[in-house]
């Protein structure tokens, strides 16, 4: 009986690799869009981008995306178009070491927060046809269409790589209007997608699930799911407890609250807290200093200098400038001045 993973996660709010941020700034750049550009306001800074091991919010990579967007509106499936197998690190090399298209499939679905994606897939079977269908309900509304486009032409380019000659798409849905170019969709799917349709649906031939992938090995999956599951626990450890504390931090006013403070919000003590911390690979010190660079970088706009690191819960303006430099590489006047 063919068994369809669920999606082991129902939102896009997970930790990411930076090589995300890294396509998407690679993209932009061929089409004459510099990196300073694309990473305003997110916190990532280009040096950021060549690290292997570097992990963003997932906060952080929607504030490229809508950059991105806003520059071009309709680069959804072009854009797509550049996520590969490999891509995906070691996630990709499970995928193509899995004895078919179905046990590639569930891969994916098991380790969805190791992707990019910020569209929820779901795969069912219908007949003789599998059918993946895009949840965009927790999207931002200025950028839902841009990610469902890219998020559906990622997953037909994927999927298009593990057999040789790839894998038929049937039909492919979208449920927005038609835009007025089309041209980036139909050479992306091989096929011009219906639009205005109750949901977002690529369909493809259910015989090609059982096909057995020319790189299968039972040793390399095995290996690879072993470094996934390491990798995911990992990440999900840090989105965890660090997760509460940067929202209890960001709350208005909470900003110059200490550690201890925290703990008793999250009814811990300290010690525990600054374990548990520890064990997600970070501090408290790390997330305060996470948390005032981004309200920095907002409050700056409208404030001066003195006024931010006061609300910033600094003592003195010379401490917020020392820590702002080490942050972004410009003092916070040069960077009020630039934004």
């Amino acid at each position: 009986m063919t068994s369809l993973a669920e999606p082991v996660i129902g939102h896009w709010d997970f930790p990411r690799s930076v090589a995300g941020v890294a396509l998407l700034v690679r993209f932009g750049a061929e089409h004459g869009l510099d990196a300073g550009t694309l990473l305003a306001d997110s916190g990532i800074s280009p040096a950021a981008l060549s690290d292997p091991v570097a992990e963003v919010a997932a906060a952080q990579e929607l504030r490229v995306v809508r950059t991105l967007a806003e520059l071009m509106p309709d680069a959804g499936p072009a854009l797509g178009g550049r996520y590969h197998v490999t891509t995906f690190g070691i996630l990709g090399y499970a995928f193509i070491s899995s004895p078919t298209v179905l046990d590639a499939v569930n891969v994916a679905l098991r380790y969805l927060d190791l992707s990019f994606t910020f569209s929820i897939p779901r795969a069912s079977l219908a007949d003789d046809r599998v059918l993946i269908e895009l949840d965009d309900s927790a999207l931002p509304t200025p950028v839902a269409r841009f990610l469902v486009e890219r998020d559906l032409a990622a997953i037909h380019t994927v999927i298009g790589e593990l057999l040789p000659g790839g894998v038929p798409l049937l039909a492919v849905d979208f449920a927005f209007p038609e835009p007025s170019d089309v041209t980036g969709h139909e050479r992306v799917f091989g096929q011009l997608p219906r639009f205005g349709r109750p949901t977002t649906v690529a369909a493809y031939d259910s015989a090609f699930l059982y096909r057995p992938l020319p790189q299968a090995d039972p040793h390399t999956v095995a290996a690879c799911e072993a470094q996934c599951r390491e990798l995911v626990a990992r990440r999900r450890a840090r989105a965890g407890i660090a997760h509460e504390v940067r929202e209890l931090l960001s709350r208005p006013g909470a900003i110059g609250v200490g550690m201890d403070h925290v703990a008793r919000e999250l009814a811990v003590s300290t010690r525990t807290l600054r374990r548990r911390l520890a064990e997600s690979g970070t501090s408290f010190q790390e997330l305060l200093d996470e948390v005032r660079e981004v309200l920095a970088q907002e409050l700056l706009t409208t404030l001066a200098v003195e006024d931010v690191a006061l609300r910033l819960g600094y003592a003195e303006a010379s401490s917020f400038i020392h820590a702002f430099k080490r942050w972004k590489g410009v003092t916070p006047a040069a960077y009020a001045r630039r934004a």
